[in-house]
């Protein structure tokens, strides 16, 4: 995230203004990663390499193992799914989600890395209360992710 909206990290803002893959503009929903690793290729995939900020920030949370948690399947999911943009149809999962309120947490696999889940949070229900909100480090880039690389070759030996 951007400095500027630090203080509001798990407020579910930008997604209810513009919505996002797995829900539509209206929904509050927080999208985080389990991973920081994830979080961070979730967020690169939408940076301008020409024009990379320099104040972003990484928010952490901890989430109780006991909390109830929905799960959408990657087998549930149309052939399209991890197409960019992403299709309409994917919002209804979130949007559906947050409208039944049976639970605080939907499980969503990453459309960059299949295997690894993105956690979509309703701030709305009750148990979000017990999410332990950490706060924020600068998060930055390793610059080589911004610049073709040389290939080089391997000396044989």
């Amino acid at each position: 995230m951007r400095k500027a909206y630090a203080a509001n990290a798990f407020d579910g803002e930008g997604v209810f203004r513009f919505g996002g893959r797995w829900s539509s503009a209206g929904t509050r929903l927080i999208y985080t990663s389990e991973h920081q690793s994830l979080a961070m290729l979730e967020y690169f995939v939408h940076l301008d390499a020409a024009d990379s900020p320099g104040d972003l920030l990484l928010a952490t949370a901890e989430i109780p193992d006991e909390l109830e948690r929905e799960q959408i399947e990657a087998s549930d999911l149309p052939a399209n799914w991890r197409e960019s943009p992403s299709p309409p149809a994917l919002a209804k999962f979130g949007d559906d989600f947050a409208k039944r309120a049976g639970c605080c947490l939907l499980l969503a696999p990453s459309a960059l890395a299949v295997t690894e889940k993105n956690c979509l949070i309703n701030p709305q229900h009750a148990d979000f209360r017990k999410i332990l909100v950490r706060g924020v480090e600068p998060l930055t880039y390793d610059p080589r992710m911004f610049t073709p690389q040389r290939r080089r070759k391997h000396k044989s030996k």
